[in-house]
């Protein structure tokens, strides 16, 4: 069962109780802009995910047929708490890993972003996080977790996810001692000195406090990255750290440094090496991107945000085989639809065109779907 599908509309109704309890308590956590981009993430992530998956999952099939120890049952209750302990553990890793080796934070970067923090920025995934993450996790193949208790559990520990993206929910007494909470998650996605590259953990923080990566919460945390990307728009989002990269590796004189450096931590250069960790090299932004836009604007983008939304939510129901029409047709409409509400949040001079575009070709499409059916 997909659960993380079965989520989705809970996912809304609680953004949308967020929403309504912080215009109550006058508290400015959205943005119009900012949360499309998030949501639209988000959406560009579950399009990439629907022909990636599979592929993924038989990698963790196949080394769970060939393991060669035993195995863990199903049926057992202790076995269930064992894959709990063992998802959470992995995760820790490929969590800390994503902030400490710069090919795979150029990809984990986008989750980091927003410069608000609301229960949207839970949905603000990385389209290529999980070719990166799967690896991480076939040691619990190995050691014989069948698949159904681990693609279970990943689920469940995505999800525990989603609430901790808040500002409403302070400090949590004890649990602070044991679980990963919104407190130390805010300390996560702050990019103030103190709290960078911090608290990695999924469900539960001890893994931060046994491996040395725990901050409690002390100051106010100023959300985003230390290089912003300065745009709305979630395609843009899930490259520009690439390209950033690809141009400074281009000034090192050195071949080898050029290669070197997507597996150095980010800041790494040949002249002063590793600048990497908590206040060093870092400085924070604290002037958000924005760009005013007309109520009717903001009104467009939302409306046609949904219909890529709605075809996301389409691609979830599509079964194998993927290379059919149907997927590819609707995988490059919701695509092509959140590049063009990007375009038009971001506010440039060829978003109109590019919109009006997009537009034409929608009649299009459809005659040619109608025509060879």
């Amino acid at each position: 069962m997909n659960y993380i599908a079965m989520a989705v509309p809970f996912f809304f109704v609680l953004i949308a109780v967020e929403l309504l309890a912080a215009r109550i308590l006058r508290r400015p956590l959205y943005r119009t802009s900012d949360t499309l981009a998030d949501l639209g993430c988000g959406v560009a992530s579950q399009v990439l995910g629907v022909f990636t998956a599979g592929l993924l999952a038989a990698a963790y099939v196949y080394l769970y047929r060939h393991r060669v120890i035993g195995g863990f049952s199903a049926g057992s209750p202790l076995c269930w708490v064992a894959i709990f302990f063992g998802v959470d553990f992995c995760y820790y890793w490929f969590h800390r890993a994503s902030h400490e080796v710069n090919f795979l934070w150029a990809i984990h970067v986008v989750h980091h972003q927003s410069e608000e923090y609301n229960l949207a920025v839970a949905l603000r995934q990385a389209a290529f996080q999980p070719l990166a993450s799967w690896v991480f996790y076939l040691p619990l193949a190995l050691v014989g977790f069948p698949p159904v208790m681990y693609f279970t559990m990943q689920a469940f520990n995505t999800l525990y996810q989603f609430w901790i993206h808040t500002r409403l929910i302070g400090r949590l007494g004890p649990l602070e001692w044991v679980l990963n909470t919104p407190s130390h998650h805010r300390v996560h996605h702050g990019q103030n000195g103190l709290y960078i590259d911090r608290n990695h953990g999924g469900s539960l923080i001890v893994w931060d406090m046994l491996f040395g990566t725990y901050q409690r919460e002390r100051e106010e945390v100023l959300y985003g990255v230390t290089r912003p990307l300065r745009s709305f728009n979630p395609l843009w989002a899930n490259f520009h750290a690439f390209q950033d990269q690809y141009r400074e590796a281009g000034h090192f004189p050195k071949w080898q440094d050029r290669v070197k450096v997507w597996f150095m931590p980010p800041g790494w250069t040949p002249a002063k090496g590793s600048v990497h960790g908590p206040g060093m090299g870092n400085k924070p932004v604290a002037v958000k991107y924005d760009v005013p836009l007309p109520l009717l604007t903001k009104v467009y983008a939302f409306a046609h945000f949904v219909t890529a939304l709605v075809a996301g939510v389409l691609l979830l129901d599509v079964g194998p085989p993927l290379l059919r029409p149907y997927p590819i047709a609707l995988s490059i409409f919701a695509l092509l639809t959140l590049f063009s509400v990007g375009a038009l949040c971001d506010g440039r001079r060829w978003a109109r065109p590019l919109e009006i575009a997009r537009l034409g070709l929608v009649p299009i499409a459809c005659l040619l779907w109608f025509a060879l059916h």
